[in-house]
């Protein structure tokens, strides 16, 4: 008898199908699906069956869903998902169910960034101050405490979404009105932290860390989104053995135990300040977005949606530690706001750098502007030498442009 692997994938998006593809190649799987808008054509057809949702972030709509399969094809095996909002959620449900994985405990201190901070705290590893504001005085208090800049972010945010630098008490006490702070609502604020943006990814089997691997953020996400215009890139860099890492890995590693994760993809984001030391911003229970997941696959030169299928579901790690390539982002957006109206630049991209990009996607003309800091569209490049990958992310970032019209 086949397993009932269950994948909850509410919306059809290209690097989720990447995901399910991956579980659905596995062996002695049957694949079903709980959605919300199913998919189509070759990517409906990598499930053997699916049942529709209407409210995606219900528990108690997930657990409608995995029960009409289970009546129809016997208790699931596994149930998994990469969706960060709906992570806690998938725990709860795997609990109901008495499926392995995952547990509420274990999700909710990855998805409550103030629940995380304490854990990260309480085992010894660097995290920004913070506090949660329930009232305007909280507020007041936290910045006497910290100064400016700080930061706020949603506790249960995701990556650098709704999130705001505050450089002053008037914009602290309008921003956190507007965000219902003191209106049976509560934000987040931080300590604004200063320096290198970094990323660090875990491949995890049995609470093991199997692969690591550290990205480049450049600039940081925050100055991504608060200049609309800037083409951000991520970089991995081929060779990160070196001493100077070490302190990532100890931070990166450090996390996963005080967390409890035993298998899956993990993504933490933290900072270099100018005097060297450390800080974790945040990390999620989840494959990392923009591009990440994609790119450490190509510096390691293996499938890692296959390994991340193989972890969640056979509790193994199938894939490779060598790291062969650097590899790169460039995420395309222009000034301006409305619909992408042109593109320029591509042809003289391709003849210049062709050779180097492995995967791109171009803006869509007539597209409304993304206000994602991953931009309209992008371009991926790998190299064995970083600098060249370097290289050539500027050409393309100085070469191409986005150009807008008023929708």
């Amino acid at each position: 008898m086949p397993r009932n692997i269950i994948f909850y994938a509410p919306f059809p998006a290209d690097v989720t199908q990447r995901f399910v593809r991956a579980v659905s190649k596995l062996s002695d799987v049957r694949l079903l699906g709980v959605v919300h808008t199913p998919p189509s054509g070759d990517d409906l057809r990598a499930y053997d069956d699916i049942v529709r949702i209407d409210n995606p972030l219900d528990t108690k709509s997930i657990i409608e869903g995995v029960g009409e399969l289970k009546r129809r094809y016997g208790q699931p095996y596994r149930i998994v998902g990469i969706l960060e909002a709906a992570m806690v959620q998938l725990a709860e449900v795997r609990a109901f169910f008495g499926v392995d994985g995952t547990g509420p405990r274990v999700a909710e201190l990855f998805r409550d960034k103030s629940q995380m901070k304490a854990a990260l705290a309480k085992a010894g590893l660097p995290v920004a101050r913070n506090a949660i504001l329930r009232t305007l005085h909280d507020a007041r208090a936290f910045a006497e405490r910290v100064g400016f800049p700080m930061v706020l972010k949603p506790v249960q945010g995701m990556g650098a979404k709704s999130t705001f630098r505050i450089r002053n008490m008037g914009q602290l006490l309008s921003t956190a009105n507007s965000l219902g702070v003191g209106h049976g609502h509560e934000t987040l604020a931080e300590e604004f932290l200063r320096g290198r943006e970094f990323s660090f990814e875990t491949l995890t089997v049995g609470g093991d860390v199997k692969l690591h691997s550290i990205s480049h953020y450049l600039p940081t996400c925050l100055e991504a989104i608060e200049n609309p215009w800037i083409q951000w890139c991520c970089v991995l860099p081929r060779d990160i053995s070196g001493h100077e890492y070490d302190g990532a890995r100890r931070i990166g590693w450090g996390a996963i135990e005080a967390l409890g994760l035993r298998d899956g993809m993990t993504h933490m984001e933290w900072f270099q300040r100018p005097d060297g030391s450390l800080a974790i911003g945040e990390i999620a229970q989840r494959p990392p977005g923009a591009n990440i997941s994609l790119m450490t696959g190509l510096a390691h030169d293996f499938d890692i949606y296959r390994a991340w299928a193989r972890a969640v579901v056979d509790g193994v790690f199938e894939g490779k530690t060598e790291r062969k390539y650097a590899v790169g982002s460039a995420f395309l957006r222009g000034m301006g706001r409305g619909r992408v109206a042109h593109v320029t630049g591509i042809r003289e991209t391709h003849e210049a750098v062709g050779k180097y990009i492995v995967e791109a996607k171009l803006p869509t003309v007539g597209a409304m502007k993304s206000d994602s800091y991953e931009g309209d569209g992008y371009v991926v490049v790998r190299d064995p030498d970083t600098e060249v990958v370097k290289k050539v992310l500027k050409h393309v970032i100085d070469t191409v442009r986005v150009q807008y019209m008023e929708a």
